[in-house]
């Protein structure tokens, strides 16, 4: 019996020390380069534990405007002070002179360093290209002048860019051929950052290092390597169609008249190029609502889609000049007293917004063709995705927007032959949901005489070296379009609903700039604590009137009508933008 106890114990603390061997064998030996599901390099781990360093690049790419402006990092001159400096002697007021501070402030700087201090304007510390040449001429161990990538001093542009986060068990899965790139390496999690994540992946850092014991004290001399990437091609550019100030100036509009949550689209009307894309509110990593693009989320777009409604009346011929609509009645075609515009024929209809109009005119043309909505949306480039996508390298659809979600017109099929359904719809309600940046596009191609485009926000990829790696040069679309009568036709209504003396966009006749437009205010079903009801605030549209170069959408979404600053901020943007151009 005793020999049996024996035994058996001898054989758990015999497979109790294989389990260790193994792990231990497991560490140092089998998987040191990619230990556990994070793929941690234990090899760069140990060595990292014995090194200080300052990394100057981290090697992921970079976003431009389309004048080349950073958009999230920039290259900002920096004094870097390495620990073990304070421990040798070396011409302190050499450098105190080049650098403009005292010396006792530098001392007491360097007395209280335990790692390699990082000094630029953020410190006062603002040197020129020549300082920078000064300072390292000086050849003072553990003291250099660089170059280093560091964030913008304001963020800008943040929905657009997108947010990058650690997650090593994503990255494994999309690079599994990237056994190089650590588990603490930097992925794309929203926006562009999610859509050229591949492109943007860093090749290596570039920084200053020294190794040092455990005690912090320098374990090879005092000298410090400086170790970069050499290849010429990463990282790379992405340059996007974005203009920095106009991104900013619109930014601080919508600040300005305190749209809390919504924003605005700006389109080049001949390129169909984002100029600028503001979505409230704004990017706090530490709330997973405010990383939502409102303007490629569908929402309730209101009277905005009376404009799809009229562009089909007008395909179809129900455009009659001569024909009145008793504007007194309610989109069910009742008298309940809330209306008291009267008798308005169609063009008047659409600058007051009649709804009774634009229901009667939906039931016509779904007896005539049942699709004509939806078809017409379509055409018109307001359902989508509106988002440029095609083949790019081994990508068979590649989108620039990878987080757009796709409008749609109706719930259900059978809501075609429900009056009340129709009539919903054809105001821009029941289940019609579009994003802000597909009406940005429809007012484009409105603009353009019909031709449809997919909207683009990045031009071109550029090696580090300046060349080309890629340029998103087409963005066309194939097949049906409204005709350019009826692109002409809705010009005129659009640019009706701010000359008419009682039109909708009255507000916009001050301007320097003739505006063309639509208005829209959508019930979404909401209410406030106190109880009042919620709506999105919409006013589409584009200038100048005569030869169109911007199409501008304004949404404040989740507001009450009284409180909106839609059409102040929509105002203040084509004003600036007027004052810019002239």
């Amino acid at each position: 019996m005793i020999k049996k106890r024996i035994i058996f114990i001898g054989t758990i603390i015999m497979m109790g020390l294989f389990v260790i061997l193994y792990r231990l064998a497991d560490i140092q030996l089998i998987h040191t380069e990619s230990f556990s599901k994070k793929g941690v390099n234990l090899v760069q781990e140990s060595v990292s534990q014995r090194t200080q360093e300052v990394v100057i690049d981290d090697g992921r790419g970079r976003f431009t405007d389309r004048n080349g402006a950073p958009l999230r990092d920039q290259v900002e001159p920096s004094l870097v002070i390495f620990p073990f400096s304070k421990d040798i002697e070396w011409p302190v007021e050499q450098l105190t002179k080049i650098i403009n501070i005292s010396e006792s402030k530098l001392n007491h700087l360097l007395a209280n360093i335990k790692k390699p201090a990082v000094l630029s304007k953020k410190e006062g510390i603002h040197l020129t290209s020549e300082e920078i040449e000064s300072i390292n001429n000086l050849k003072i161990p553990g003291i250099f002048a660089i170059y280093k990538q560091s964030p913008i001093e304001e963020s800008i542009a943040e929905h657009i860019i997108g947010i990058t986060g650690e997650n090593p068990e994503l990255l494994r899965s999309k690079y599994p051929d990237r056994s190089d790139l650590s588990y603490k390496t930097q992925i794309g999690i929203t926006g562009l950052e999610k859509a050229f994540d591949e492109f943007l992946l860093p090749d290596a850092e570039t920084k200053l290092l020294y190794h040092v014991d455990g005690d912090g004290n320098p374990l090879f001399g005092i000298n410090v390597k400086y170790m970069a990437d050499a290849n010429p091609f990463y990282p790379v550019t992405i340059e996007t169609t974005i203009d920095k100030e106009i991104q900013a100036m619109s930014e601080d509009i919508l600040s300005k008249h305190k749209i809390e949550k919504g924003g605005i689209v700006l389109l080049d009307i001949e390129t169909n190029n984002v100029l600028a894309m503001v979505s409230k509110p704004d990017v706090n990593r530490a709330e997973d609502a405010t990383l939502a693009n409102h303007m490629i989320q569908p929402i309730f777009p209101g009277s905005i889609f009376k404009t799809v409604i009229s562009a089909a009346a007008i395909e179809y011929g129900l455009d009659d000049a001569t024909r009145q609509f008793d504007c007194s009645l309610n989109l069910h075609g009742e008298n309940d007293g809330g209306q008291d515009d009267g008798m308005l024929n169609f063009e008047r209809s659409f600058a007051k917004s009649c709804n009774y109009t634009f229901t009667t005119l939906a039931e016509e043309l779904i007896k005539i063709n049942d699709s004509v909505i939806e078809d017409t949306a379509e055409k018109l480039g307001l359902v989508g995705p509106v988002g440029w996508n095609g083949k790019v390298f081994h990508y068979d659809n590649f989108k620039q927007f990878p987080n757009e979600k796709l409008g749609k017109i109706w719930g259900a099929n059978e809501d075609k032959q429900i009056k009340r359904a129709v009539h919903q719809t054809a105001i821009g309600q029941k289940d019609v949901k579009v994003t802000p940046m597909a009406v940005a596009n429809m007012m484009a191609t409105v603009a353009r005489g019909g031709e449809r485009k997919k909207v683009r926000v990045v031009e071109n990829i550029l090696y580090k070296n300046g060349t080309n790696m890629y340029s998103f040069t087409s963005n066309s679309i194939d097949g049906e379009h409204i005709s350019p009568f009826t692109a002409k036709s809705m010009q005129k209504l659009l640019r009706l609903v701010v000359t008419d003396p009682e039109g909708t966009g009255r507000r916009f006749q001050s301007l320097e700039v003739e505006v063309s437009g639509k208005s829209g205010t959508a019930q979404t079903g909401k209410k406030t604590e106190q109880g009042a009801s919620l709506y999105n605030k919409w006013f589409a549209g584009f200038f100048p009137s005569n030869q169109p170069k911007y199409a501008l959408v304004v949404v404040e979404m989740d507001t009450t009508s009284e409180e909106s600053g839609t059409n102040a901020s929509f105002y203040d943007i084509v004003n600036e933008l007027a004052n810019r151009d002239l």
